[in-house]
């Protein structure tokens, strides 16, 4: 018996297929080959197509297929009993009567929506709607609507139906269209205190609230797998869509962050800690986020206390596609070993996708500083690049601690930037905090919320019982990297 987990991400579309009694992956693939671009047709923009996803999804699950026979030559996908989506947070969505798509999505990234989220914030009241939204309405989906509502009114005026990128998934595999209470914190339409879409938020921003989808949970039946769509991708028809979730909230799930206390971090294309409370806690500035964790209920709090940083793997990126062309991921980091700590005084400001919510929704920009024309090389720039990102943490991870959020140790799976040593070193000096690795994948992780949903597994835990660190990374030069963090700072 099989779970079927999709992730849709910024840069790719991941499938995984996991064998349900033993928890492990049998296979992953990732597509399309190339990293997917972001449309920005102006400044501070970012937008992707939500057929592109679509299309994508189905090639990686018919890729999948074949990469699952070569593994298991007796792989049957009829086997596969249920499906689970992650999804990149907070994108907009929008489709009219006949579920067609009115507009490529404005995702996670973009920041023409802040001016209508402070101004909802100031209007609505600032403890207002920390106390009840948890957030200010910042730079998230509502104010995203908001935009295309005053900006683009004749698409406006042909919604039927808002989503986030997981609903939207699910409504192509299923036909049906559903949301859950941690995708509407995402968006800031989440009321805590009375338990429902905030009616100051949809009468601030004049929506209509049938615009949004059946509430559910996040862990039940989002629609099952229609006759045409199954026939297409080699599926069963009538499988269960039983789980979808945000990548953080998702990824906290993979490495078993559900309990409060715990906490787990990514460092991708942004940057996440993510730690998981038991109470209707907030930033008072809104700097860092919280939102409904995928366990949390109406009758149990389960808050997950998000740090996001735009530009962290970006960055890394951008310095492999300009810099280091020639250069794999491992020859940077291997090169990158090769110069000291602090970077010979290069340092490296990684702000450089969109408006940065642990600087109150401004613009920094990515900034190189202290650059030696004489003493510098490539090599440098892979390392300041790595310390600016982990300096970016613990910038974020200060604010979280101002907010009691603390932890013994931080899990996260061993990919992206913590394949890197310098990075994670980097990384648990400068925050003081040890780090547990594993092996997980997002899409791993939403098959594994499947099977939750569909009742394969009857508790969170047993899904997770046989999850075990492969590394924990201790840190062992907490008063050099202090001082580095702290020159670091004085660039901000």
């Amino acid at each position: 018996m099989y779970l079927l987990g999709i992730d849709i991400g910024t840069s790719f579309i991941k499938v995984s297929l996991v064998e349900a009694s033993s928890q492990q992956c049998i296979v992953t693939v990732s597509y399309p080959d190339t990293e997917n671009a972001i449309t920005a047709h102006q400044n501070g923009w970012a937008e992707q197509s939500p057929t592109m996803w679509w299309d994508q999804v189905q090639a990686g699950i018919l890729k999948l297929h074949q990469a699952a026979k070569l593994a298991m030559p007796s792989y049957n996908s009829n086997d596969i009993k249920a499906i689970g989506i992650a999804y990149q947070m907070h994108g907009l969505v929008v489709v009219d009567k006949n579920k067609k798509v009115l507009r490529d999505s404005i995702i996670w990234c973009d920041s023409r929506a802040v001016p209508y989220g402070k101004k909802a914030f100031d209007a609505i009241g600032h403890e207002k709607c920390l106390s009840y939204l948890l957030n200010s309405p910042g730079n998230f989906t509502g104010a995203k609507l908001a935009w295309v509502k005053e900006n683009e009114p004749e698409v406006y005026a042909q919604i039927h139906t808002i989503m986030l990128p997981g609903d939207f998934i699910a409504m192509q595999l299923t036909g049906e269209i559903t949301t859950s209470i941690a995708a509407l914190s995402e968006g800031i339409f989440w009321d805590f205190k009375n338990n429902c879409i905030s009616k100051e938020v949809v009468d601030y921003f004049g929506f209509d609230i049938s615009i949004f989808p059946k509430v559910q949970e996040v862990f039940s039946n989002h629609g099952l797998l229609s006759s045409n769509v199954a026939n297409g991708l080699s599926l069963k028809a009538g499988i269960p869509i039983s789980y979808k979730a945000g990548d953080q909230p998702n990824n906290a799930l993979s490495l078993n962050v559900v309990q409060p206390g715990e906490v787990a971090a990514t460092a991708g294309t942004s940057g996440v800690i993510y730690g998981v409370g038991n109470t209707l806690s907030y930033d008072k500035q809104s700097r860092v986020n919280s939102f409904a964790h995928v366990n949390h209920t109406n009758a149990e709090n389960r808050i997950g206390m998000l740090l996001c940083i735009n530009g962290t793997g970006i960055l890394n990126s951008w310095v492999k596609k300009y810099i280091g062309a020639s250069h794999d991921y491992t020859t940077m980091n291997e090169m990158a070993t090769s110069i000291p700590a602090g970077s010979d005084g290069l340092s490296i400001l990684p702000f450089g996708n969109g408006a940065e919510r642990i600087f109150n929704n401004k613009i920094i920009g990515a900034q190189m500083l202290g650059i030696d024309l004489n003493k510098h090389t490539s090599a440098h720039i892979y390392r300041a690049s790595q310390e600016g990102i982990a300096f970016a943490f613990r910038y974020g991870l200060d604010i979280m601690r101002e907010n009691k959020l603390a932890s013994s140790v931080i899990k996260a799976g061993k990919a992206n930037l913590f394949l890197s040593p310098v990075f994670t070193h980097a990384f648990v000096n400068v925050t003081g905090v040890p780090v547990d690795l594993y092996n997980v994948e997002g899409s791993v992780g939403a098959a594994l919320g499947a099977g939750i949903g569909s009742g394969i597994y009857k508790e969170i835990k047993d899904a997770f019982a046989d999850t075990k660190p492969i590394d924990r990374i201790e840190p062992t030069e907490i008063n050099l990297y202090d001082s580095l963090y702290e020159n670091w700072k004085n660039n901000l």
